[in-house]
């Protein structure tokens, strides 16, 4: 069976290979150094005790979890939940907009696009570090993964706010160039793409503060691939694109700094998966009949997530087979979560 749980310092190799197999086209939040991802690990572990609480304004919560397969061990995918976006510090996004330049005299009037630096998205809830076995994308494990994450928010929901948001890469050529970034950011940060979003995941971002210009960048001064970019995601992030739009996830207004890939943007309390799950009583199914959905269980660092099937009576206990609550690690009578594939 597939199980999300925590992350453990036992993991650590399994998710550097996981951030090294991706390879130089896909970025990713997770540092790819065994020091730096022992480091994020640590934290992650050091949040799961601490999600008994809430955070204050200041105060983030950075969880990471893997996905194994129970019959083998195996660790196949990782994804990350930042409870702050910016972690006390400021998340930058660019914002699109429109200026109208106007002559009366001319009889001219021009609607120009243009960036502004924002931090806007700061505070809000971060999905983050979604990085799956590429062997597993568009299967029921794929979508496991991504959807623990919410089961997670939805059975912790104090510790997060009511604005979630996502960052999706944006384009990038099979060359590895990525045009925005070509045409803006290394003009001022002398690096190349994949150094500099490896240092935004790694430190801190006041470094984007120290580097980017500080004013609005007026969209028709890139070059024209660069253009043609905004807003854009990359073609290898169209399955987690999907399936976070069927989530209730919208692209808005706003950018990554990096290669303007979108923002998506929700409602925490409007997304499907926590608003279709039900909490109820686990009890045991002598057979594998019913409808598949996602089970969790477990608070803090107990928390784990699989897919059965499952049957629910009227008394609103939750009937599932045996072998999934032992997944779990749980006991009949126990309390669970559950939500529709």
């Amino acid at each position: 069976m597939w199980l999300v749980r925590p992350a453990q310092p036992g993991d650590l190799k399994a998710i550097l290979a996981l951030a090294e197999g991706i390879g130089p086209r896909l970025s990713s939040t997770l540092p790819r150094k065994d020091e730096a991802l022992a480091a994020k690990i640590e934290q992650s572990v050091r949040a799961f005790q601490n999600a008994g609480g809430t955070t204050g304004p200041d105060e983030t919560l950075r969880f990471l979890f893997v996905l194994e397969n129970t019959d083998t061990g195996d660790v196949r995918g990782v994804a990350g939940i930042d409870s702050s976006a910016g972690h006390g510090q400021p998340f930058y996004n660019y914002r699109k907009d429109a200026l109208i330049h106007a002559s009366h005299e001319l009889g001219v009037s021009n609607r120009v696009d243009v960036l502004y630096p924002s931090h806007a998205l700061t505070g809000h809830t971060l999905l983050c570090a979604f990085t799956i076995d590429p062997e597993l994308k568009g299967s029921e494990a794929f979508e496991l993964l991504s959807r623990a994450r919410l089961m997670f928010i939805a059975s912790h929901r104090p510790l997060f706010s009511d604005h979630t948001v996502v960052e999706i890469q944006g384009v990038q050529t099979e060359n590895g160039e990525v045009p925005f970034w070509d045409s803006l950011g290394r003009h001022f940060f002398n690096m190349d793409f994949e150094t500099a979003d490896q240092h935004s995941g790694a430190l801190s971002k006041t470094f984007i503060a120290e580097l980017m210009p500080p004013n609005p960048i007026y969209v028709t001064l890139l070059t024209p691939e660069a253009q043609a970019a905004l807003g854009q995601a990359h073609e290898k992030t169209r399955a987690t694109y999907e399936l976070l739009q069927r989530e209730g996830f919208q692209a808005g207004a706003y950018l990554d700094i990096f290669d303007a890939g979108p923002v998506l943007e929700a409602r925490t309390d409007s997304l499907k998966t926590i608003v279709s799950s039900l909490s109820g009583k686990l009890h045991g199914s002598p057979t594998d009949d019913g409808e598949r959905c996602l089970i969790s269980g477990g608070i803090q660092a107990q928390f784990r997530c699989t897919v059965t099937s499952m049957q629910e009576a009227l008394t609103g206990d939750i009937k599932v087979p045996v072998k999934a609550w032992h997944c779990l690690g749980l006991d009949a009578g126990d309390s669970v979560r559950v939500s529709p594939c």
